[in-house]
């Protein structure tokens, strides 16, 4: 793998390395992570994304990693040796849309290829059946691959295009790509319930209506409230909803965090991800330490996972980390990236939730997650020629 950054906001440094990675004859494919503060429209992009003679996918995020920092402009290109195989999956908020069949058709056209195989999920992070489609991912392609990914997005949380194909820049889309990889992933989150479990008696989709029979808002509005002593405002939802997620029990897993983003005008609040009806969840809270523990322990999950031969070892960390979390942690963000590797080259994403297995557990979306890939490519001489 090859890793190109650029810190800045340059369409123009941004074609030339996309030039450059077309030119180099042991790249086959480009995966790109942009920063949504560049300000890069489907006109920008477009012709680059068409006119790349080899496949470039990606997205664009709040902010994105490279090294042992995070950034708000600029992008992370990454020449692959493969080119893989790819589908773009529509209609993410579309309540009748059926993903069942698109992701079958793939999986029964991926069975016949050979070679390592990681699937790198990419999602429109504001799209509102983002849970529906981790679930039919999981049915169509079951335990015999890892997952790998996450929401793009903006924190201005007005759905646009945020996803890079080969045909352009699409919105309300999940874009699934094969790569060619051999790989280790760890999941974790760090957050602890501050509550009992509360029923979620009315939902719609990733809007939560009611809880205990309660207005949701007025249920969470008191537990935070009270735990925090700080008061919610007309302005404040998110500053605070920040530090206080919702968790969804899960049998014999651990509890799925979904991001309160904001309320709607009828003051349901709008999670990151579907809320199902009739489920349970609790409050939670979390401490800097606990996150950072909680991002160590998912490197050191991928490390055990990771299919080590003498001949195969990891090449680089690929961090997706819930962008909540960097706001949550502020400056302390550089001791969890300091505990997911010192010694690989990092690069990643700060995403609107978090798509990942381990081949071993079930496929879950989750929010205010951290993720942990351990990627390499195979040897030449396992490469088809």
């Amino acid at each position: 793998m090859k890793i190109y950054f650029q810190p800045e906001a340059d369409l123009v440094q941004f074609a030339s390395t996309l030039s450059e990675l077309n030119a180099d004859a042991e790249v086959g494919s480009i995966l790109v992570f942009a920063c949504d503060e560049n300000g890069w429209l489907p006109a920008d992009l477009d012709p680059l994304l068409q006119g790349s003679a080899k496949p470039v996918f990606g997205g664009i995020f709040p902010q994105i990693i490279h090294g042992l920092q995070n950034f708000t402009q600029g992008a992370v290109c990454v020449g692959l040796q493969g080119e893989p195989a790819w589908g773009l999956v529509g209609q993410l908020s579309d309540e009748g849309a059926n993903y069942d069949q698109p992701l079958t058709a793939l999986a029964d056209a991926w069975d016949a290829l050979s070679g390592p195989a990681t699937l790198l999920v990419l999602v429109d992070g504001l799209a509102g059946r983002i849970a529906s489609l981790t679930e039919s991912l999981f049915f169509s392609f079951g335990l015999d691959n890892n997952f790998i990914g996450g929401g793009a997005g903006s924190l201005s949380f007005q759905q646009r295009p945020c996803l890079l194909t080969p045909q352009g820049l699409v919105a309300d889309a999940a874009l699934v790509v094969r790569l060619p990889v051999y790989s280790g992933v760890g999941v974790n989150h760090g957050w602890q319930p501050i509550t009992e479990p509360l029923k979620v008696t009315s939902s719609l989709k990733n809007q939560v209506k009611c809880l205990d029979w309660k207005p949701a808002f007025e249920a969470y509005r008191q537990v935070v409230e009270n735990h925090s002593g700080v008061q919610f405002t007309e302005n404040n939802f998110f500053d605070i909803a920040k530090s206080y997620p919702l968790g969804i029990n899960k049998l014999d897993t651990e509890m799925i965090v979904r991001d309160p983003l904001m309320l709607n005008e009828q003051g349901d609040m709008v999670c990151v991800g579907e809320v199902p009806e009739g489920c349970f969840v609790r409050i939670l809270n979390g401490s800097p330490e606990s996150l950072v523990s909680a991002a160590a322990d998912a490197r050191a999950r991928a490390e055990k996972v990771f299919p080590h031969t003498d001949r195969r070892a990891p090449e680089v960390a690929l961090f997706i980390d819930c962008i909540s979390r960097v706001l949550f942690l502020e400056d302390g963000i550089e001791k969890e990236f300091a505990s997911v590797t010192t010694e690989l080259p990092l690069f990643g994403a700060f995403t609107l939730g978090e798509i990942a297995n381990s081949g071993q557990d079930y496929l879950e979306f989750y929010n205010k997650t951290a993720v942990v890939g351990l990627l390499a490519e195979p040897p030449a001489d396992e490469v088809a020629p």
